[in-house]
């Protein structure tokens, strides 16, 4: 039979708990909050007070509102005040021999059908619940910061914890018009476990010099829409908290992935916290401030890219989406494109979409007419690869075939005029495989665009051991003047952006295979409590499961980490023909919508 919950305690009136104690007041339950001294109690009142004025300041509540719901709040330095508690969340410091300490003095107070709960980001809520007597009412909440912004909720159940008890946290968490995932006691629990390996997979890559912090972030900003990069979001957290964060799952789970990247160690040692210090990967106006001001490592104006070949025409080999999209981009910058299709069938394809596009945008107030003229006035389509021999630079869009590509390259060669520069577009094979079949291997060079070409901002330009200084600084400035943002690295699989998400994907894959939580709690997480565009199941799905297990493989391949190997999951799905959204079926039906 659920309780009937009316009185929430909270221990710890810090910013989280001060934020816990507003959520449950704001929403009609009276709130014992406890601090453990008359100083601390003080405190807590000034969070709540600064929370509640600003809150006013925005009209989110009225001054009336304001008033009520601080009145419902009562602050105290006494434990035992929490006798007539239904359920009391703790958000006190993380230090399990301070937590299990409260969960045992809990005992002497509280009633015997009271839920306990622990606001833990990371230590194991087992082990915290065996200082009570009945760790089976005690239960993980972990709520975000700032907890009356925040919607998500982590519900961490143990072993132990009784299914009512569950249920009646659930219950509660709707009632504050939170959205609650389920996940079982393991460091890190949903957000933090796959948020944390991929910010920890940026640091090495960061450490190890194969991009620079402001590409870095860049790439996953407009190659997949975050809200910020990972060395940017490790700032903001904190470089000490994700150490200590990621050094827990490790120990816990001995996941190398997990293992902090040394250059973390290195700064958290140096007290280069992120913001709060005034420095971590970038450098702050002042600690806590969110402004970054330039340091020795910030790319100065001056060294802005130059075009050092004439770039005045343009060519595409392929007619698909992405090579169409390329056309478009070039076209619309104002240089002459020519392309080439197998066909005169699909070269006619080509201006077919590119009208198609122009007219939704026209009917939509973002292009006219004269810029459709302007643009299909540029571009000239061919069915001989011959007619490529005048242009500045050649962009390859066809099928990701090494042998394919290989024998393009090998044809380009012959056909380009010296010093026209060879670009792939590929996403994942070695670039140098197509450099090495050419006599000018130091002007083959990799331009992956991001799907649509047209909307994407992203271009990463990747330099293989034999590409000149002069190409790569000339692609990269070619982007800049295409409206394109431009990222370097080196040619290794995966390049940023896949190299960085894919690992994740593949996390969330594993932790939904081993029956940690579902799809659907795995992706509202996701996309709450860490502001993602898309959570990894969705994203998977539109991406292609074919696609994303290849990527997965070549990355497994490249880097030899066990933790690249593909989840046996995703190897099923695609044997089984669920590829997605494409074939109607992949981690979900879309069949029967």
């Amino acid at each position: 039979m659920a309780r009937d919950i009316s009185t929430i305690g909270v221990i710890g009136l810090g910013t989280m708990g001060a934020g816990i104690a507003e959520v449950f007041a704001r929403n009609g339950f009276s709130v014992i909050g406890v601090e453990q001294n008359d100083e601390g109690v003080e405190r807590g009142r000034a969070h709540l007070q600064h929370s509640t004025d600003r809150a006013v300041k925005r009209e989110k509540l009225t001054t009336d509102e304001q008033a009520e719901l601080l009145g419902r709040i009562t602050l105290t330095s006494e434990m035992k005040d929490l006798a007539e508690a239904d359920i009391v969340v703790e958000a006190v410091v993380e230090s399990l021999a301070i937590k299990k300490a409260i969960f045992g003095e809990l005992d002497g107070i509280v009633s015997p059908d009271a839920i306990l709960a622990t606001n833990t980001s990371s230590l194991s809520v087992t082990e915290i619940s065996t200082a009570n007597s009945k760790p089976g009412r005690v239960i993980g909440v972990h709520f975000f910061n700032p907890a009356p912004v925040q919607n998500l909720v982590e519900v961490i159940r143990t072993v132990v914890t009784e299914p009512q008890v569950l249920e009646d946290v659930q219950g509660v968490l709707a009632r504050l018009g939170k959205s609650p995932v389920v996940c079982g006691d393991k460091a890190g629990f949903i957000a933090n476990t796959l948020l944390f390996g991929y910010l920890n997979h940026a640091v090495s890559m960061y450490e190890n010099k194969y991009a620079t912090r402001e590409d870095i972030d860049a790439a996953m900003r407009f190659g997949c829409g975050y809200p910020m990069g990972p060395l940017a979001l490790l700032d903001l957290i904190g470089l000490d908290t994700a150490y200590e964060i990621l050094d827990t799952m490790y120990k816990q789970g001995r996941d190398r992935l997990h293992a902090p990247a040394p250059i973390l160690k290195q700064y958290v040692t140096a007290g280069l916290l992120g913001r709060k210090s005034g420095r971590g990967f970038y450098t702050y106006e002042a600690p806590d401030s969110p402004v970054v001001v330039a340091d020795p490592h910030t790319p100065s104006p001056d060294d802005a890219p130059q075009l050092h070949h004439d770039i005045a025409k343009v060519g595409v080999v392929g007619t698909g989406t992405m090579a169409t999209g390329i056309v478009e981009v070039f076209a619309r910058a104002g240089y002459d494109v020519l392309y080439v299709g197998r066909s005169q069938e699909k070269v006619d394809g080509v201006v077919a979409s590119i009208t198609k596009s122009f007219d939704k945008q026209i009917q939509r107030g973002r292009a006219t007419d004269d810029d459709k003229a302007a643009t299909l006035a540029r571009v000239t389509g061919t069915t001989a690869l011959d007619d490529l021999g005048d242009v500045d630079i050649v962009v390859e869009a066809i099928a990701e075939d090494i042998a394919v590509k290989t024998t393009l390259f090998e044809n380009l060669d012959e056909i380009c005029k010296p010093g026209a520069i060879l670009a792939t577009t590929t996403s994942s094979l070695p670039i140098i495989s197509m450099a090495r079949v050419t006599s000018r291997p130091q002007d083959v060079i990799g331009m992956h665009f991001f799907n649509p070409a047209a909307i994407m901002k992203l271009v990463e330009v990747v330099s293989t051991v034999a590409t000149s200084d002069a190409v790569t600084e000339t692609v990269r400035a070619l982007c800049d003047t295409v409206g394109k943002v431009a990222v370097s690295c080196g040619d290794r699989s995966g390049f940023i952006v896949n190299a960085l998400l894919f690992p994740y994907l593949n996390d969330a894959v594993k932790m939904l295979e081993a029956h940690y939580a579902t799809a659907d709690d795995i992706d509202t997480a996701m996309k709450l409590g860490c502001a993602l565009p898309m959570g990894p199941f969705e994203l998977l799905d539109v991406v292609g499961n074919d696609v994303s297990l290849a990527i997965q493989r070549e990355l497994y391949l490249e880097f030899r980490e066990p933790g690249f190997a593909p989840a046996p999951l995703l190897e099923h799905l695609v044997t089984a023909g669920y590829l997605g959204r494409k074939a109607g079926r992949g981690f979900r039906d879309y069949s029967v919508r």
